[in-house]
């Protein structure tokens, strides 16, 4: 097929057909890339039980004959406290500022507290051109007396909004959560070729699963001044993809846990990263790790800059 006919393909559209940006957002922990992998059938962005796991804006589109959807999965909406912050609120902002639909996600098991008034504030400034849908998740987990005022409190802070009350684990009401999003895109043509399912490079994604990696074993305040930078992506003859990863730590005292006792705990962070990167990749890995410490960096925006926390600008 010629290129001017793969153009033609992916531009052709039926009457009707329905387009736009979906931009989730929340407090850390709301559950919102539990959601975003869920409506992609597949892994790409990392969960944990850590607070402010995401930091990267990342889309995940989602095309079918009558419709395409561009998911932004976002960090969550937190008071900042360095530079780093700055950037992750800064990146839900702009996913606000591109979004067509937005879904509010919201921890149903506890009550609102100041970060979700402040976020339905942000919310209703958007304008009526923007469809906002509370999605009060964690369901399967709400007492059922707490069912009712729980709701009605998360309705009262945007009482225009359709709501729903869902499991994004679960997937009690996210087929009903789905359907209310492609009943409010915009009508309009695709955006992306119809076989791309996300923005990110491989090499990004594989950034992520080694950091998910130090999230999941490591606790403590460690994983939360870690960085991972791929140093380089390499296909080779075999078919194996060779990766050289840096792990930039805060501290010397970060870097010796992160490595443990003769090397053991990076080997472990390692091995669990090179299982998800093959699931990803399809293919086998071999994962070079080295750990390297840079004081402060979530403090400079230089270092942000380089270890790749940049803005859409």
């Amino acid at each position: 097929m010629s290129e001017t006919e793969t153009n033609e393909t992916w531009q052709e559209t039926p009457a009707g057909h329905k387009a736009g940006f979906v931009s989730l957002v929340g407090r850390p922990n709301a559950g919102k890339s539990t959601l975003f992998n869920a409506f992609m059938r597949q892994k790409l962005a990392i969960v944990t039980p850590s607070p402010q796991t995401t930091r990267i804006r990342q889309l995940g589109i989602v095309t079918q004959p009558d419709y395409q959807v561009i998911f932004i999965d976002t960090p969550g909406l937190i008071k900042p406290r360095h530079k780093l912050d700055e950037y992750m609120v800064g990146v839900a902002a702009e996913a606000l500022n591109d979004a067509d639909v937005v879904v509010w996600l919201v921890d149903s098991t506890e009550p609102p507290g100041t970060g979700d008034r402040i976020i339905s504030e942000q919310l209703k400034a958007l304008g009526d051109h923007v469809t906002v849908i509370l999605a009060m998740n964690k369901a399967d987990l709400l007492k059922a007396e707490d069912v009712l005022p729980r709701s009605e409190e998360f309705q009262a802070m945007m009482p225009k909004a359709p709501w729903i009350l869902f499991s994004a684990a679960q997937g009690n009401g996210r087929d009903e959560l789905w359907q209310m999003i492609i009943d409010a895109l915009p009508e309009g043509p695709r955006y992306y070729p119809a076989d791309q399912i996300t923005d990110l490079f491989v090499r990004d994604l594989a950034a992520e699963l080694i950091r998910e990696q130090i999230l999941l074993q490591l606790r403590d305040e460690v994983p939360y001044g870690t960085a991972v930078v791929v140093q380089e992506f390499k296909e080779r003859e075999n078919g194996m993809i060779y990766i050289n990863a840096n792990i930039v730590v805060e501290r010397d005292t970060h870097k010796r846990i992160l490595i443990g006792a003769k090397g053991q705990q990076l080997q472990q962070i390692g091995a669990e990263a090179r299982k998800e990167i093959e699931a990803l990749t399809e293919s086998k890995v071999y994962l070079d790790l080295w750990v390297k410490v840079e004081p402060k960096w979530r403090r400079d925006e230089k270092a942000l800059r380089r270890l790749g926390y940049r803005s859409a600008d």
